[in-house]
């Protein structure tokens, strides 16, 4: 990989808007007024011009980075006098994931006023189907960042280093391919996900039992650092408690609907059930059809209106939210910034999930149907 100076957060969100807020950055007057200087000289530092002295430089360095300050990108882009044009390559389904995280970037996109910024949205069917013929294509046109969800890196990593080579930026989100020349990730804390979903169950499952985990395809990184995060806080929280081999739905209905029937009927059958990927109505569907639903413990992901009625009900545990608005938004913001800054920073950013449970819901469905709204599609 690249040697690109790394840049790792985890962002936590603030309260007043669950769904998708993000904290206000600081400008160059809040760096100033903190310091009690004048604006001019706090931008002389930022922009790396003379007449100013080692030490107020330092003081202007280290408060713009305590205070969140990030550059006036609407002025960079004017400098840069050209269109930036990014191209946005997610699958269809999950659409209860891929849709909101869309609705994200097209939210971020309409903020650029005065910005010349060009945004396409390509779709494929589904991870790991299509993603690298569509991504083909893209070698032979004009763009400046790709934002891209890599299904199975190992398939994607020569394309995505082609791609790369050919002056493209590509940025990872919702899971990542870490041996590519990518140049970050924006996305969930996929292990803190499935240790989350562990220890929900841990508390609630007291003797011994067996538990199991639904999920999509194993080589997508997401996917796998989930289970990773759920069998290791398993193992030392609740040790009482058996894991099952995994289920792989690769991300299609009836194939999860199948698995699941067959999970149930099995001679081991689960007290426990993480499901740790957007695609479980046809989960819970064979669990309702088994008389299961309500009696097995059971943890989702994500939030859409369908889990809705059942968290109220108690017949979900919980589900963790993975923020998929802000995903997108984010991964925006940061590919327009790499592309705009002349020290590349390589983004790595982390999001921390949220918990949902029966007590908190009200707090996320106010907002549901303008995330989930698929007009724009």
């Amino acid at each position: 990989m690249r040697n690109h100076r790394n840049m790792s957060l985890v962002l936590c969100g603030t309260t007043s808007d669950p769904m998708n807020s993000t904290p206000r950055s600081a400008g160059i007057k809040d760096i100033a007024r903190a310091l009690g200087i004048s604006i001019g000289t706090v931008d002389r530092v930022l922009h790396n011009r003379t007449g100013v002295s080692l030490k107020t430089k330092a003081r202007v360095l280290e408060t713009a980075e305590k205070l969140g300050y990030k550059p006036n990108l609407a002025a960079q882009a004017l400098k840069l006098n050209r269109t930036i044009e990014i191209a946005v390559v997610l699958p269809k389904q999950i659409s209860h994931f891929f849709d909101p995280l869309r609705a994200g970037i097209r939210s971020a996109a309409e903020a650029t006023v005065g910005m010349r910024v060009k945004v396409t949205f390509h779709e494929y069917p589904r991870l790991g189907q299509g993603d690298g013929e569509l991504l083909e294509t893209k070698l032979k046109e004009k763009c400046d960042g790709i934002i891209f969800t890599p299904g199975n890196p190992r398939k994607l990593d020569s394309i995505i280093n082609r791609l790369t080579a050919h002056g493209t930026a590509m940025l990872c989100v919702a899971s990542d391919a870490p041996s590519s020349e990518r140049i970050g990730l924006v996305s969930a804390h996929a292990y803190t996900s499935g240790a989350l979903a562990a220890e929900l169950l841990a508390h609630k499952l007291a003797r011994k039992a067996h538990v199991a985990t639904i999920t999509g395809e194993l080589t997508t990184l997401d996917h796998a650092d989930k289970l990773r995060g759920f069998a290791a806080t398993l193992a030392m929280l609740a040790p009482h408690l058996s894991l099952l081999p995994a289920v792989e739905s690769h991300e299609r209905p009836k194939e999860a609907y199948r698995q699941t029937i067959a999970l149930l009927r099995g001679e081991t059958k689960p007290q426990g059930l993480y499901i740790s990927t957007a695609n479980s109505i046809p989960v819970l569907q064979a669990l309702e059809e088994e008389g299961l639903l309500g009696k097995i413990q059971v943890v989702t992901t994500d939030l859409f209106q369908e889990l809705v009625p059942l968290i109220e009900t108690g017949k979900i545990l919980a589900t963790l939210y993975q923020r998929p608005f802000t995903q997108g938004k984010v991964a925006f913001e940061s590919l327009v910034a790499y592309l705009l800054e002349e020290k590349k920073a390589s983004p790595m950013i982390r999001l921390a999930p949220h918990i949902i449970f029966r007590s908190n819901l009200p707090l996320f469905t106010d907002r549901l149907d303008d995330l989930t709204d698929t007009s724009q599609s």
